[in-house]
C-alpha cells in the first residue's frame, strides 16, 4: 500500500472517530438541556440540536400515547415548551446513556442508546423511566444534528424517593 493511500485512510478514519465524538456530543447536550428543563431553558439551542426537518417521536404503545410525534423543529420547539412552566415540571431529572452504538456513513448516522431517567415531578411523585433511543443524525454545514429521534418505553414505575438520609451499607473498617 503507498504511503497516499494510507494517509488518505486514516484521515477517513480519524474523520470517522470525529464524527462519532461529535454525535456523542450532540446527545449529550441534549440530555443536559432535557434534565434543566425549566422556565430559563435555553430553547432555542435545545431546538438548534435538531435538523429544520426533523422527527421526534415516542415509539410503542405507551410513549406514543404518552409523548406523540412532532415534525419540524418548531413543532419540537413548541413540545419542549410545554416544559418550561413555574414551578418546573421536573423538581430532578436525571438521565442515563449507556449501551451505545454510533454508525457513520458518510454525512448520515445512526445511533442507539438505552436511557435510564430517574425523575421527581413537581408534584413530589418520582418515577424510574428506561427507553431504547434510536437516533439518526445528518451532518449540515460541518455539524451534526439530530433527524430523527425515537424514543421507546423498555420499563416504567413510580417510586418513593430518590435520597435518602440513612446511612450507606458498607462493610466496617479494621480497628472499627
Amino acid at each position: 500500500m503507498e504511503l497516499e493511500e494510507r494517509v488518505l485512510q486514516l484521515e477517513q478514519r480519524l474523520q470517522g472517530l470525529e464524527s462519532e465524538n461529535a454525535i456523542r456530543a450532540c446527545m449529550n447536550r441534549y440530555m443536559v438541556l432535557c434534565d434543566e428543563l425549566g422556565v430559563n431553558s435555553p430553547l432555542d439551542e435545545l431546538a438548534g440540536l435538531f435538523t429544520p426537518d426533523a422527527l421526534w417521536e415516542g415509539k410503542g404503545a405507551k410513549y406514543r400515547n404518552a409523548f406523540g410525534g412532532y415534525r419540524g423543529r418548531g413543532a419540537i420547539k413548541e413540545m419542549f415548551a410545554t416544559y418550561m412552566v413555574e414551578p418546573a415540571h421536573f423538581a430532578l431529572n436525571v438521565h442515563f446513556l449507556t449501551s451505545e452504538l454510533i454508525r457513520v456513513q458518510g454525512d448520515c448516522a445512526q445511533a442507539s442508546w438505552v436511557m435510564l431517567q430517574t425523575s421527581t415531578f413537581a408534584s413530589g411523585d418520582s418515577h424510574l423511566n428506561s427507553a431504547r433511543l434510536t437516533v439518526s443524525f445528518t451532518e449540515e454545514n460541518g455539524r451534526w444534528c439530530i433527524a430523527h429521534f425515537q424514543t421507546e418505553n423498555l420499563f416504567s414505575r413510580p417510586v418513593t424517593a430518590w435520597n435518602s438520609a440513612a446511612a450507606l451499607p458498607v462493610p466496617a473498617r479494621s480497628g472499627e
